[in-house]
């Protein structure tokens, strides 16, 4: 110290360390001066003398005054050795260095200038401090002084030019430093880093798309920003890089996927945008390279097929499309479309049905191989809000259908669906089977269902189930073949084998069982049916269904019946039916007076013959009444007996007990869940009656007599 004290003049010092500008710039340039020449006489012991004086006793003093007059010293120091001066860095640099984390505002702008200085003398020598003067601007490109702000941008600049033009710069010891800092949200550090990295992407030698994905995610986190110009340096950034993407033949795609994965996640539209673009464009590029990352980039398209933003679902759409190119493992990709189904978009789970469906197209076997662990979410579906999305997993379990054994369990686990949620039944039981029906077949669905729920245990479902399907095949356009082929059982082998397939569960409602022997023209049965009818079969539900058959009786698909009663000599077990059916309706019943209406119309020349037209037209009806017998005829075990009992092989006396026997059970269950219910009420009456006893007892005690005398015969005297 007392050597340097020696080589600078005491009154050089005092100046170095006054409170006036002027004084501290006139001592510095003596600085200068002494330092060159001792730079010229080769004497760098003095000179590392002199820049220790400077440190200890300047920069790091507690003055304000004299740390501003060390920082100008030092810079000083430095432009008097000129091209020596790389050797003295590692003194001057440091303590600049140290002085940008100064309290006092000028100190921090006086370090800026000292190292703007020094940069200008030394150049490309000072990039072994690189890191430590990026991370120090990066800290001042925020500091609260607009002048420090200033002075750091054109120190900024200078280094930026330094490093473009040096062969020194180590980009891969800088980048750990860039991705430190990528996620700070101060606007004037954003807009820093978005500069370095444009310039260094600038330089021909530096290789920044080979470390993109180390910043990547930070440049789009910059795309939400709040200010625009940040945004916009971000965004055109992005761009360049995509570019440069596009015409390198090296790039690490999967990195970079797995970021935009998850930025095609994010809230802000512009960020989701710009990250399904690239995702669409690694597509196109990647090609196999993105097989390991196929699921994860599904994940981010499929949601974005039903953004709210056009430009998003457009591009998402396309990228789908691209990717359908693609050979993934169906094991991996089955179950991830399955859970899709849950999306909240309909859009979202449309395409997701759409990706199911061409899986099981190409690799039906593999998936069917794993089918019982989607099962369950494939049966959910048909629950959808959107009848397009309840049509599309149809066809996707008509397709896993096409196998015997998987028809079956499809419609076991559709009617215990069915079973277990009524409102899925009510509102999209008529869709469903009707298009099973399309894509499998009518009679095949119908003969499958009739077998399963024969054997149905809960009685009262079965018939709900069978009811509803009675009411399909009577109005469906999609089943007319089906109500075609029953209309001649009577004649038709293929007839008379679904009618018996059919009469089997539809015995579980005998209004179903009538409206199946009328469509299939088997009318004396439909009459006996009818009058086999007990009095617990007529009950609300029973004439409910009743008013629904006989609307439908005035629709096209019974025209054929109404036109059979021009003939009712010929049809007369139709008409005995028809009136068999008037008599079991209430006379005020809206069904009464509509099918009162229809039977009025009867014309009446046929019972005898065509005379009976003009002599008697308005007896019409009693001639009816009397031309049909009281009623079927019995042999001697009570069993009914008719002219079709045999007609094409159909055993109809057979067929009334199977119906008869299923009633019965019908009967006998809800009798049981009668006496179940009423034995629950009268527990529940007997828990209540112990308390009320003692309620009772309390006030009969308390108005008892205790006069003996009043007391009656038989009573205990205590």
């Amino acid at each position: 110290m007392a050597d340097a004290l020696s080589i600078i003049p005491a009154a050089v010092l005092r100046n170095l360390a006054d409170k006036l500008y002027e004084k501290r710039k006139n001592a510095a340039l003596e600085v200068e001066g002494i330092v060159k020449q001792l730079a010229a006489a080769g004497d760098h012991e003095k000179i590392t003398a002199v820049i220790n004086l400077l440190t200890d006793e300047f920069t790091f003093s507690p003055q304000a005054n004299h740390r501003k007059g060390g920082l100008i010293g030092l810079a000083a120091a430095t432009v008097g050795l000129t091209s020596e001066a790389a050797q003295h860095l590692e003194q001057i640099v440091p303590p600049v260095l140290k002085s940008f984390s100064d309290q006092d505002s000028r100190v921090r702008y006086y370090a800026c200038e000292a190292l703007y200085n020094i940069a200008k003398v030394v150049r490309g020598d000072f990039i072994v401090f690189f890191n430590q003067i990026f991370d120090a601007l990066c800290k001042l490109s925020a500091d609260s002084d607009a002048n420090v702000q200033s002075a750091a941008h054109l120190l900024d600049r200078l280094v930026k030019d330094i490093v473009t033009e040096s062969d020194q710069f180590s980009i891969e010891e800088f980048i750990p430093l860039l991705r430190e800092r990528m996620n700070v949200l101060n606007p004037y550090v954003r807009q820093f880093l978005v500069g370095w990295i444009t310039v260094l992407d600038s330089v021909p030698d530096i290789d920044m798309l080979g470390f993109l994905p180390d910043f990547l995610d930070g440049l789009f986190n910059m795309l939400s920003d709040s200010s625009h110009e940040i945004r916009q340096q971000a965004d055109s950034a992005l761009s360049e890089f995509l570019q440069e993407i596009k015409n390198s033949p090296s790039v690490d795609y999967g990195r970079m996927a797995q970021i935009l994965v998850e930025r095609a996640k994010s809230g802000d539209a512009f960020t989701r945008q710009t990250a399904i673009t690239w995702i669409n464009e690694f597509v196109k590029l990647g090609g196999d390279q993105l097989l390991p990352y196929y699921a994860a980039i599904l994940e981010a398209i499929l949601p974005c097929i039903s953004d709210k933003e056009e430009k998003i679902r457009v591009v998402a759409r396309e990228t789908n499309e691209e990717l359908r190119s693609f050979k993934a493992a169906p094991g991996i990709m089955f179950p991830f479309f399955c859970r899709h189904l849950s999306s909240e978009w309909e859009a979202t789970r449309i395409e997701a049905l759409h990706w199911i469906s061409a899986l099981l197209d190409k690799h039906r076997d593999e998936v069917l191989s794993f089918l019982s662990d989607i099962v369950d979410t494939l049966l959910k579906a048909l629950s959808d809000s959107s009848d397009e999305v309840v049509l599309l997993v149809l066809e996707v379990h008509a397709c896993i259908a096409k196998d015997t054994e998987h028809f079956r369990n499809l419609l076991v686990h559709l009617l215990q669906n069915f079973q277990n949620d009524n409102s899925l039944l009510e509102k999209r039981g008529a869709l469903i089977i009707r298009r099973l029906c399309v894509l499998l077949g009518a009679q095949t669905v119908y003969r499958e269902l009739s077998i399963i729920l024969q054997k149905e245990p809960d009685l009262d479902f079965a018939s709900i189930m069978v009811q509803a399907l009675n009411l399909i095949l009577l109005t469906s356009a999609e089943l007319s073949e089906l109500r075609e082929l029953l209309k001649h059982s009577l004649v038709n082998s293929a007839g008379k084998d679904l009618f018996h397939a059919l009469y089997a569960s539809w015995c579980h409602s005998p209004m179903a069982i009538i409206s199946l022997c009328l469509l299939a023209q088997t009318y004396q049965h439909a009459s006996t049916v009818i009058q086999s009818l007990v009095e617990e079969d007529i009950n609300i539900k029973f004439l409910v269904q009743l008013d629904k058959l006989i609307r439908l009786l005035e629709t096209p698909t019974f025209a054929y019946l109404r036109l059979q009663l021009l003939e009712p000599g010929r049809y007369t077990w139709l008409l005995k039916a028809l009136y068999g059916l008037l008599m079991l309706l209430p006379q005020q019943s809206a069904a009464f007076k509509i099918l009162r209406t229809r039977l009025k119309t009867v014309p009446p020349y046929s019972f005898s013959s065509e005379q009976h037209w003009n002599s008697f037209p308005e007896t019409s009806h009693s001639k009816v009444a009397n031309h049909m017998d009281s009623g079927p005829d019995c042999n001697q075990d009570g069993i009914v007996q008719d002219v079709e009992t045999m007609s094409n092989g159909i055993n109809f006396a057979s067929r009334l007990q199977q119906l008869q026997k299923m009633q019965q059970e019908h009967r006998a269950q809800a009798k049981s869940q009668a006496r179940v219910k009423k034995a629950s009420a009268n527990l529940t009456k007997e828990t209540q009656r112990p308390e009320e006893n003692r309620e009772q007892s309390c006030t009969s005690d308390t108005n008892q007599p205790t006069n003996p005398s009043r007391m009656g015969p038989g009573q205990l005297q205590l």
